[in-house]
């Protein structure tokens, strides 16, 4: 073995500098993988309390040689324990030599458990020449002894049941001798078996004959099916080979694909009836009130989804005379005091608007109402392409058992928590992902029983995407038909992190694709068992989170939790409720009596989370059900928390294992719209759990703009201070990716400050992005993926993200936390500007439905936004005053900052920082400092965009319920409440918010309006941008805010 005890193998480079530090001698060292290059090799050497990082690299004949100093003769080994021993020498081009090696930390296995063993393999048998003489006569016993099981066993069957005399002769004598030659042919390096091979063609002698007969009518009939929907497609080889095995999966295939076309041509001839499609959604009548001269009077409100209408009626029975069409109501406003209230926009007959009040019989009715008006607005939507979809995710531990007859409540997000209302029964996801785990099906079982029960629910025929099985963990993705084509990248994976992360036991499963212009990624993971063994629990997921390969393979520096716009993460993550089994009838008693919130405060996965340590950034809906685990089956009335086993009474207390969360990049629309289990499903002893997500998503861009006139657009990034969380000596640099960029653009080396807290603090030029579209329809979806590397090893230090809509006005500021596998390892702030061709964005779906406040704040206190992720700056109009633009939900958060919580208290106003530095930070360079104005980049007052329909001026301002890290939704996401020691938190300046240049210090007044950028005509009249010199000259001064 070419290793030795410092060998540390795939360990995170955190985890290396930890184990360095804890070392706290110079020479210490180890060895663990490179994370940039597979197959090399990282050399980390602790010299002054500092981190040296060398690449050990191999070449073409896989020899390996360390990039040390320059002048230092490259030296080449074959062994790894070869050139370790070499560095013990001094004067080698390290830091220092190599004199301690750092031993590695063995790992701790998890113990088998009795029902999720791998499959038993057969015993391997040895040719004869790899044992010795002596040994012969024990090599042929195991041979022997399979004949004779196997003879053995057909004595205790009915073989009348092989019907022809002959096959039962023929499988006699399979297991009498020709079992014995395929063995000794498989010791020989055959694997073919050719007796079974000989065996099942004797058998299949009929079948194969009729195999020639039959598949060309089924290709016939096939074709005939197919030629309606794509011409061409169903052209199959006349020849597959003389293997019958090929022409079965042929045949079978061939017969499934006929049923599944068959099936969806007769669904979809019922659908039609008259020349009329059949209705997928019924008609629903809600009950509600309005206030007739202060008087509740009672109406009925008649929602045809299918017709486009709105019908307002005085009796359940009465004259439909009174509706409205879809396109002429044009809002819905949600009352955040009132949670039954609901204020219908319409337009009347004389293009008047009209504000109409209900109150609903409860919460969930007034959501019913409002999910079948937004499915209307979708159905009937002139967009060629959908701004807004609907994702069911569902989590199951099937207990090696299968489902029920009817598992609808599932799929209708029935039962506890948060559910939806019986009136959104009918209303289809438009994708349905689902996760098990202990799934005793075939994928086609289980994929087969889902697709069954979504047709009986929706009348929809859904369409598999992608199914992913790692032993006995699965998920499945169905989409509605007319979605296919708007699907690619698609791909899957799997992880193992059962015993010594070998047995597929436990582990992960995960699909991605786009859908559109947005990235999606879907895991299912099944993490290890047992109440004590939260570490290895947390492990677990960084391991999935390192090792699953989904998402474009472009993005290699980051993680998953980085790669797509929306991540959604299911599972048994088997986190418990951290109490003494002691309390278990304490914790039954709470169940029963629904308080939830004191074992809530005891869950291992929100105390982790809390931590940091598993799930950085992720969101979780509020769990308002009981626990899913660990019930008796066939019953959801009793908890079954103790397990008999051979050392003891183990105890499994009721627990919140089976969950859902979701990450998702800034400033993206993204609503939670249940989050629950079931009541009625108990085959298992795990309840299934489900969520429903009310999803943003972009279209494939198609500008309208002619490409030739169009000015260039331009993102400059400025600014950029990033603070490591790191030991490492080394210089760094920044890499910007994103699908609106041609390529990667990397800026220069930074400029490193070390602090005697042990991080160090690297400031970066000014960096100019050319998108590939200007227009603003497009550039405002995008992101821009920032990766900080390091110049010795080009490995990540942290990864973050930031959303362009952030900056659709003007300079704004931004705080980006930075993370690597998983971990916090530092901060980076900076200044984001954009410049966009003309035009403006249209209005969403999802900006439908609006939340109003009732008593607005003066400050907005309650609303934040995740700052561990992405903060922005605050913006104001010119009278000080938050811009009502920002209520809209297309602008997302931007306006949060006004009122600062404890959690807030480290932001400064971008759109007026001072340039003189704080005290005690002398090291950030000066922030671009554009006048306290309108949002525009001209001289002249450019209005904030207006919806195509005027709404009346009210007192109440419309508010958004959620964008993604940064929206008004009242489960925002989860900060850790520890930060990693070491890292000061930022301390707020308090600059003056001048409200006219004139009272602005002589020094710090500026000539033009930085951070503007003008417009410039070249000879032949095209429109061009330029950025402003002040901003591009700003990095010369070395003085920054933080």
């Amino acid at each position: 073995n070419s290793y030795g005890s410092w060998y540390h193998g795939n360990i995170t480079r955190s985890k290396a500098e930890d184990l360095l530090s804890k070392a706290a001698r110079d020479g210490s060292f180890l060895i663990r993988d490179s994370e940039s290059i597979q197959g090399a090799y990282a050399l980390c050497v602790l010299y002054q309390n500092c981190v040296y990082t060398y690449r050990i690299l191999p070449n073409e004949d896989k020899k390996l040689s360390v990039q040390a100093s320059e002048g230092v003769p490259i030296r080449f080994f074959t062994m790894l324990c070869d050139l370790v021993e070499a560095y013990y020498s001094p004067n080698m081009g390290l830091v220092t030599h190599l004199q301690s090696p750092v031993l590695r930390e063995e790992d701790v296995d998890e113990e088998p458990e009795s029902n999720n063993l791998p499959p038993q393999l057969p015993p391997r048998n040895f040719g004869a020449n790899d044992v010795k003489e002596s040994d012969t006569k024990s090599s042929e016993q195991p041979c022997k002894s399979l004949s004779d099981i196997y003879l053995a066993r057909l004595q205790h069957m009915d073989l009348s049941a092989a019907c022809v005399c002959e096959h039962e002769q023929a499988i006699l004598e399979y297991f009498r001798t020709s079992i014995c030659l395929d063995a000794d042919q498989v010791q020989n390096g055959n694997p073919n078996l050719p007796g079974l091979q000989k065996l099942i063609l004797s058998i299949c002698k009929t079948l194969n004959s009729e195999i020639f007969h039959i598949l060309p009518a089924l290709e016939i009939f096939h074709k005939a099916l197919d030629q309606q929907l794509s011409p061409g497609i169903g052209q199959y080889p006349k020849h597959v080979g003389h293997s019958l095995s090929l022409r079965l999966e042929k045949l079978t295939k061939l017969l499934y694909s006929i049923e599944d076309k068959a099936k969806g041509s007769v669904f979809e001839s019922l659908g039609y009836e008259g020349g009329h499609r059949k209705s997928l959604i019924p008609i629903v009548t809600f009950e509600v009130k309005q206030e007739s001269l202060g008087l509740p009077t009672k109406m009925f409100l008649k929602v045809d989804v299918e017709s486009g209408k709105l019908f307002f009626k005085k009796s359940k029975d009465g004259p439909e005379d009174k509706y409205y069409v879809h396109n002429k109501i044009l809002q819905l406003v949600k009352s955040q005091k009132m949670h039954a209230k609901l204020v219908i926009v319409v337009e009347t007959e004389k293009e008047k608007i009209s504000r109409k009040e209900f109150v609903f019989d409860d919460t969930k009715k007034r959501e019913g109402f409002c999910q079948l008006l937004q499915q209307m607005k979708n159905k009937h939507s002139e967009k060629p392409e959908p701004d807004m979809i609907t994702v069911f995710i569902g989590t199951w531990n099937m207990g090696n058992a299968g489902p029920p007859h009817n598992i609808n409540s599932w799929f209708q997000c029935k039962g506890q928590g948060k559910t939806q209302d019986d009136t959104a029964d009918h209303i289809p996801h438009d994708f349905y992902v689902i996760g098990t785990q202990e799934d005793p099906l075939s994928e086609r079982e289980w994929a087969d029983t889902v697709k069954g029960v979504l047709r009986n629910i929706t009348n929809i025929s859904f369409k598999q995407v992608a199914i992913h099985t790692l032993w006995n963990i699965r998920i499945v993705v169905l989409t509605k038909p007319e979605h296919e084509n708007r699907i690619s990248h698609l791909f899957s994976d799997s992880v193992k992190t059962g015993i010594a992360n070998t047995l597929g036991n436990k582990g992960a499963v995960g699909v991605s694709f786009m859908f559109n212009g947005t990235s999606f990624g879907f895991v299912n993971s099944h993490l290890t068992s047992g109440s004590e063994k939260k570490l290895r629990r947390n492990q677990n997921y960084i391991n999935i989170l390192r090792f699953l390969n989904l998402g474009d393979k472009k993005l290699n520096p980051f993680d998953i939790t980085n790669r797509f716009t929306h991540l959604f993460w299911l599972g048994d993550l088997n986190y418990r409720v951290e109490l003494p089994s002691t309390d278990a009838e304490y914790i039954v008693t709470k169940i029963k009596q629904q308080q939830y919130q004191e074992l809530l405060s005891k869950d291992q996965l929100s105390m982790e989370r809390d931590d940091g340590k598993v799930f950085l950034h992720f969101d979780e809906e509020e769990i308002t059900f009981a626990p899913t685990y660990r019930f008796e089956r066939d019953t959801r009335d009793k908890y079954a928390y103790t397990k008999a086993k051979a050392t003891g009474t183990k105890y499994n207390l009721p627990s919140w294992c089976d969950r859902v969360l979701r990450k998702s990049y800034p400033l993206v629309h993204v609503v939670c719209q249940a989050y629950g289990c079931t009541n009625d499903i108990m085959t298992s002893d795990h309840s299934p759990v489900f969520a429903s997500f009310e999803v943003g998503v972009a279209s494939q861009f198609v500008s309208k703009q002619d490409p030739n006139s169009a000015p260039q657009g331009g993102i400059q990034i400025m600014n950029c201070l990033a603070t490591l969380l790191t030991k490492s000596k080394t210089k760094f640099f920044i890499e910007y990716h994103s699908s609106c960029l041609e390529k990667t653009v990397k800026t220069l080396e930074g400029e490193n400050t070390e602090h005697s807290d042990g991080s160090i603090k690297v400031w970066f030029g000014s960096q100019v992005l050319t998108p590939i579209i200007s227009d603003p329809e497009y550039l405002l979806d995008q992101h821009i993926l920032i990766c900080v590397k390091s110049t010795d090893c080009d490995e990540s230090y942290g990864e973050g993200c930031v959303a362009l809509r952030a900056a659709q006005f003007c300079y704004t500021e931004f705080q980006v936390a930075l993370t690597h596998h998983g971990e916090k390892t530092g901060v980076l702030t900076g200044g984001i500007q954009l410049k966009t061709s003309e035009g403006k964005p249209t209005e969403k779906l999802y900006d439908f439905i609006k939340v109003e406040r009732d008593d607005p704040p003066t400050q907005l206190s309650s609303q934040r936004i995740n700052f561990y992720y992405c903060c922005l700056g605050s913006h104001r109009g010119e009278d000080g005053k938050s811009s009502e633009m920002f209520d809209n939900p297309l602008y997302g958060s931007m306006g949060l900052s006004h009122g600062r919580s404890k959690d807030q208290d480290h932001l400064t106003d971008p759109t007026f920082a001072s340039c003189k530095p704080p005290d005690g930070d002398p090291d950030r360079p000066p922030v671009p400092t554009p006048r306290n104005r309108s949002f525009t980049y001209s001289d002249a007052k450019l209005q904030p965009p207006t919806p195509s329909t005027s709404h009346p001026s009210a007192s109440k301002k419309p508010v958004v319920p959620s964008r993604s890290e940064g929206g008004m939704a009242p489960n925002r996401p989860r900060l850790p409440a520890k930060s990693r020691p070491g890292m000061p938190e930022p301390q707020a300046p308090k600059p003056r918010d001048y409200r006219d240049s004139s009272e602005l210090p002589s020094k710090h007044r500026l000539p033009a309006r930085p951070g503007q950028l003008q417009a410039h005509k070249d000879s032949k009249g095209n429109s061009s941008f330029k950025f402003p010199d002040e901003i591009l000259k700003s990095n010369d001064t070395r003085s920054f805010l933080l």
